[in-house]
């Protein structure tokens, strides 16, 4: 059989790079970086840099295939990073794709920059159907596949991780890129001070802690803040994915993204996957920051699957979001065992037996007074988190928890009865139904519609809507797992909660499009804000757009 050959270009940000690759093998590859003088990376700077070396990188690319027994001719198709990405830069490289694809008359193919690190993650760790971690300068996101996507079960709301880095270390006076910095001033730090810790469900916020950070260097050595910023930021990404983990059943991490370099990120991960009895997989550092071989190789299985561009439908796309992308060259049934979230429910188990291993903590019966049974919610520490965040965020979500569980009922929300609070445990009501994750449809979205419009009206957010923390009882819906909840009446705080469940609609279940209209009409008939939330919602969404 002929083997492939593809020839890649990535220039989304400051590295340019170009490789050629076929099903088995990296052929040869060159980079040349832009490297600012000062500060961070200046767009157009940057895309005058690749305009002018980009030239001589294919040339020398070309010359070094050759001399391996690779000649021009032999090449099948063009890729080129597309999207997302800065502007100026990808319509150099998009201009030189062009060029190439018109003089070897092979065809383009037009590659979505975080599914390329994801696919180089794949092809280099071997992984089958992981959640993937992906983080990078401007992209913090939590991904998985499912049918016929790669869909996004949670990302930033505001700034990528690795932006929010190269901000902070801008204004400490450290050069450009900020990450291997503060990785490096973290490692002679001498104490933890506390910084803004803040998740939202699924997803995250990084502009605080940022802010804070920044602030924390007016009276804190920089090796202490650098590596507070670092064990707080990396806790609030790794929770993220344990949530992920727990959600969706899968048993395999896959980290990608330039700050996957980092080796405390790794650990971190490492630990977490560990105590969850999941594989956690890592390709090697050459294939974390973007390069040249992930895009060609992410470009030879769209070329394989007949997913090839025209010259006038080659446009750059700045904001290419992962979720946009059809995965063609992905059948389902190559996919082992993808865990299909429709149907079953945990089983009744007898007193003192773990029922639930969630990310928030492990959930088992006691038996209480008179034989009744009584479920305990037990927040267990996380290896993976700096001792003094972890006891911090156990013992405020427990109490958070117990206090507004209690002041949803007063508002007509069927939660459990709490019996008992201590410091990191809940005894409760325990209530023998099914999670909605197992058998959300269309009517009962519609009732978790009612349900949330009346949380609201009563001034709660949720701040963990997802169909896990749902359960069917008969007819009857209870809402669980108040840990991050508060009271907030204003549409921001109400729009995000919305906003993580449509996300785990989109992400888990099939047919989401028909749950997000369902529970829209459900919502509108018992919350009298409803329209301004749900059009917040979308603006929400748009935000998280890789600004």
């Amino acid at each position: 059989m002929k083997n492939t050959f593809i020839l890649g270009i990535e220039g989304t940000a400051w590295n340019l790079s170009a490789a050629i690759v076929n099903e088995t093998e990296i052929i040869v590859e060159v980079t040349e970086t832009y490297k600012p003088e000062i500060g961070g990376i200046h767009p157009r700077e940057a895309a005058q840099h690749h305009a002018k070396y980009v030239a001589s990188v294919i040339k020398r690319l070309l010359t070094k295939a050759t001399e391996k027994g690779i000649k021009p001719s032999y090449i099948d198709g063009i890729a080129f990073s597309q999207g997302p990405g800065l502007g100026p830069c990808l319509r150099t490289v998009a201009t030189a794709a062009r060029m190439l694809s018109l003089s070897l008359g092979v065809p383009l193919i037009g590659v979505n920059h975080c599914i390329a690190h994801i696919e180089i993650g794949i092809w280099k760790t071997l992984t089958k159907d992981p959640v993937i971690l992906y983080v990078s300068g401007a992209n913090s996101q939590v991904i998985s596949y499912m049918g016929g996507r790669y869909r996004i079960l949670g990302e930033t709301l505001d700034i990528g991780l690795g932006n929010a880095f190269d901000k902070f270390a801008r204004g400490a006076g450290l050069q450009h890129p900020g990450g291997p910095k503060i990785e490096a001033y973290a490692k002679n730090a001498k104490k933890y001070i506390p910084l803004p810790y803040v998740v939202k469900g699924m997803d995250l916020s990084f502009s605080g802690l940022s802010t804070a950070s920044s602030e924390a260097l007016k009276t804190t050595p920089l090796e202490d803040v650098c590596y507070s910023y670092q064990e707080t930021a990396f806790a609030m990404v790794v929770e993220v994915v344990e949530r992920a983990l727990a959600h969706t059943g899968k048993k395999e991490v896959l980290l990608a993204g330039g700050v996957g370099a980092n080796t405390r990120l790794r650990e971190m991960l490492n630990e977490m996957c560990k105590a969850r009895n999941a594989k956690f997989y890592v390709p090697e550092k050459c294939f974390m920051g973007d390069n040249g071989t992930m895009i060609a190789y992410t470009g030879l299985l769209m070329y394989k699957a007949g997913n090839t561009l025209t010259l006038e439908n080659s446009r750059v796309n700045p904001s290419f979001r992962t979720d946009d992308v059809n995965v063609i060259w992905i059948r389902e049934e190559e996919m082992k065992k993808i865990p299909e979230i429709s149907s079953g429910a945990f089983s009744i188990i007898s007193p003192g037996e773990m029922l639930k291993n969630g990310a928030e903590a492990v959930v088992y019966l006691e038996e209480g007074p008179e034989g009744r049974k009584v479920l305990v919610k037990e927040r267990i520490p996380k290896v993976y988190r700096h001792k003094e965040i972890d006891e911090i965020i156990r013992k405020e979500r427990n109490r958070t928890e117990a206090r507004l569980m209690s002041e949803a009922r007063k508002f007509g929300i069927s939660t459990p009865i709490i019996y008992d609070v201590e410091d990191f445990k809940l005894k409760m009501q325990y209530i023998e139904g099914v999670t909605i994750k197992y058998l959300i449809n269309p009517e009962i979205s519609k009732n978790v519609g009612k349900l949330i419009g009346r949380l609201h009206s009563s001034g709660i957010v949720h701040g963990d809507l997802t169909t896990s923390n749902l359960m069917l009882v008969g007819k009857k819906l209870y809402l669980l797992d108040f840990g991050l909840a508060y009271f907030d009446k204003g549409l921001e705080a109400r729009g995000v909660d919305v906003h993580v469940l449509f996300q785990t609609y989109e992400s888990t279940h099939r047919g989401h499009e028909a749950l997000i209209e369902a529970f829209k009409k459900g919502y509108q008939s018992t919350f009298i804000d409803s329209e301004d939330v749900l059009k917040r919602v979308g603006e929400i969404k748009k935000r998280a757009r890789y600004a």
